[in-house]
This record gives structure tokens, sequence and C-alpha cells, in this order.
């Protein structure tokens, strides 16, 4: 995206060349030193060539890769966390799920880098220029090498991004779709026409940012600044803003109708009374931790971002729910109906999606087709013969997840 390493003769001798035996040395070397052992050094690849080189779960945490190489490299998984990627070259580079928190990756080009899933909170991604000093020709700005055809996009999709500093290259060039946008920074930065779908900028910083003809569909914007932000011939199809501070259904506080709810469960139906409140945004009510909702009627419901950790929701229908970024660890949610519901980066871990017994020889199955868990956490959970038909699973964590006679969406492995 910026500065460093041209392919003319002064700058050539700035890269060197790595056996492989000797860049194996330099790793083992490297987890010595991040354990505190014996013969341990800090990694030191500075502007060494490794395009292309494959380093997938390797741990570069604080190495320093600053003007390395690294065009079309395998580094899905990678934990380079603190590491030093100044003015590096990450063309084309598969960084899916890698850690890289707190990275200075000032002057990087990531220009078709595949960050998907990929950690990138507190990390700088400012412009940055790498020059070097040369006895004849002074200082000299090195510029990446040009290449006919390259990709001029950032693939970044369900990247974690909170508190990064991001320049204006790296905003235009990015697709920004389902990525955490939390709390960061984007004061007067330039996003027209750009791919904002289904990102959280909570609490973001859009004081004066340019986002004419930038697709927002299903983003959140709940506490962002917008003062002075433009929007013209931007798509905000059902973008998420912030609740009012009470909601009520038919002059009823939500809260009452929900105890309400809880009281004919509890009673087994004796007193109180079931809700059915479709389309209703929960979030005023912050949490609904460990609630006996079981049954509940509320499709279309909005739940972003609450804890409903241990929640009894057996045969609810939340059928195209907002759920992204919901604790659901523990949740009981056998015979749910999820149909369509959208679960992206929510916390099922040791949930239950099983089948629920609802009279002898009768069971009614939790109905997740469709529903989107594009890296949502399934570890530990039970899902036997839950249905995923046409489901999107893209980066969910499934360890552990007992997916016994399930349905799964088609072409899907079971890992």
């Amino acid at each position: 995206m910026s500065a460093a390493l041209s392919a003319s003769p002064p700058q050539q001798t700035l890269i060197r060349s790595l056996s492989p035996q000797a860049l194996k040395a330099a790793i083992d070397a490297h987890a010595r030193y991040l354990k505190g052992l014996p013969a341990g050094a800090r990694a030191n690849l500075a502007y060494v060539d490794l395009d292309n080189v494959s380093l997938e779960d390797v741990d570069l945490s604080e190495a320093d890769l600053t003007g390395a190489r690294l065009s079309g490299a395998l580094l899905a998984r990678a934990v380079l966390t603190r590491a030093t990627l100044y003015g590096a070259d990450l063309r084309d580079a598969d960084l899916r799920e890698a850690n890289l928190s707190r990275c200075d990756m000032r002057g990087a080009c990531l220009r078709g880098a595949n960050l998907a899933g990929a950690d990138l909170s507190g990390c700088d991604l400012r412009e940055g220029v790498t020059a070097t000093q040369n006895s004849v020709e002074g200082f000299k700005v090195l510029q990446h090498r040009a290449r006919h055809g390259e990709l001029d996009r950032v693939f970044t999709r369900g990247a974690r991004l909170d508190g990064a500093q991001l320049g204006d290259a790296f905003t235009r060039a990015a697709d920004l779709t389902d990525a955490d946008l939390a709390g960061v920074s984007l004061s007067g930065a330039r996003l027209n026409r750009a791919t904002l779908n289904g990102a959280n900028l909570s609490q973001a910083n859009l004081y004066n940012a340019d986002l004419s003809g930038a697709s927002l569909r299903k983003a959140v914007l709940t506490g962002a600044d917008l003062a002075g932000t433009t929007f013209d011939g931007a798509d905000l199809t059902e973008v998420l803003r912030a609740p009012p501070p009470i909601i009520y259904v038919d002059d009823a506080p939500l809260h009452e109708i929900l105890e309400g709810h809880e009281q004919f469960v509890t009673t087994d139906g004796r007193e109180g009374e079931p809700a059915r409140i479709p389309a209703v945004d929960f979030r005023p009510l912050r949490r609904l931790r460990g609630r006996r909702l079981a049954g509940l009627w509320a499709p279309g419901a909005i739940f972003f971002g609450m804890n409903l950790e241990n929640v009894q929701l057996q045969g609810a229908n939340l059928a195209d729910a907002d759920l992204r970024g919901v604790n659901l660890r523990g949740a009981d949610l056998r015979g749910a109906r999820l149909v369509g519901a959208q679960l992206s980066r929510a916390d099922l871990t040791g949930a239950k999606l099983g089948p629920l017994e609802i009279a002898q020889g009768r069971v009614l199955r939790a109905d997740l087709s469709r529903a989107v868990l594009r890296g949502a956490d399934l570890s530990g959970a039970s899902a036997q013969r839950v249905r995923l038909i046409e489901a999107d699973l893209t980066r969910a964590k499934l360890d552990g997840c007992d997916l016994t006679s399930a349905e799964l969406p088609e072409g899907f492995g079971v890992p």
C-alpha cells in the first residue's frame, strides 16, 4: 500500500536470502527466546526474501520482519503479536485467522492479501516510508515492486480491527465485511464506496468521514460519532443504531413481558403469559444470562452483543434474529428455530443444539438452516441432528462439537 522495496539495483542490495535450514534455525531459536530458554534469540528477518514461504501456525511474536518480502506467503493462523512488519511486502499473502495484534505494519503492502478472520486489534496500519542511506545517493525512499494485474483489494472479512490505527490507503483498499471496528478512529477517513456490510462500528469515531456510496448493509453504528459524516448514496439497509432506553410492546415494558413469560415457564403455564414479540430489540435489557425463556416467540429480534450465557431457550422461535457477537456459552437451544439467524462471531461454546423431546417418541430438532455462523465458536457444543442446511460456517470453530447425524451444508466436511 505504501513504501518499501523496489527492483532497482541499489535496492536489491537490501534484500538478503536465507536458506531453508537457516530459516528453520532462526524460528527454532525464536521459539526458545519466547519461552526464555537457553540459546534463544529474537528472529531478525528484516529485509529477508520470504516470498511464498510456508509459515502456517508458526509463532513469530515480537519478530523483526521490517521490509521483508512475504509476497504469496502462507501465514494462516500464524502468531505475529507485537511483530515489526514495517514496510513489509505482504501482497497476496494468506493471513487468514493470523494474530497480528499490536503489530507495527506501517507502510506494509497488503494488496491482494487475505486477512479474513485475522486479529488486527491495536495494529498500526498507517502509511509509512522506508528509506536507506547510501554514501553516494544519500537517503533513498524504497517503493514496493510493481506487478501488472495484481489485486488492489485487501480481504478482511470478519477481521478484528478494534483499537487499530488505519491509514487512508488501507481503508480505501480493504473489504471490511463483518470486520470488528469497535472504537476505531476513522475521523476524516475517505471510505467512499467502501464495503462495510455487517461491520461492527460501535463507538467508532467517524467524525467528518466520507462514506458516500459505501455499502453498510446490517452494519452496527451504535454510539458512533457521526458528526459531519457524509452518507450520500450509501446503502444503509438494516443498519443497527442505538436502541431507546426502554422498549414497549403494546404499551407494556419489555422487561415486564419477559417476566410474565418466565413465570409462565416456571409454573408450567399456571401463571404468567407466553410472550409473542416479533422484531423486538432486546438490547436495553443488557443481558439475559440464565433466564428461563423456553418457547419464546421472537422472530427477527435483536440481541446484538448481549450476554445470554446459560439462557434457556428450548423450542424458542428466533428465526432471522440478530445474535451477532452474542455470548451463548452453555445456552440451552434444543429444538430452537434459528432459521436465517445472524450468529457471526457468536460464542456458542458448550451450547445445547440437539433435539428436544416434546412427547414420547417425538422430538423437535434445532433448525439453523440458512443461519450465518461466520467466525462463531461452537467448541464443545452438543449439536446432534441439528439442521444446518445452507448455513454459512465460514471460519466457525467446531473443535469437539458433536454433529452426529447433523444435516450439514452441501460440500461441508466435519473436521
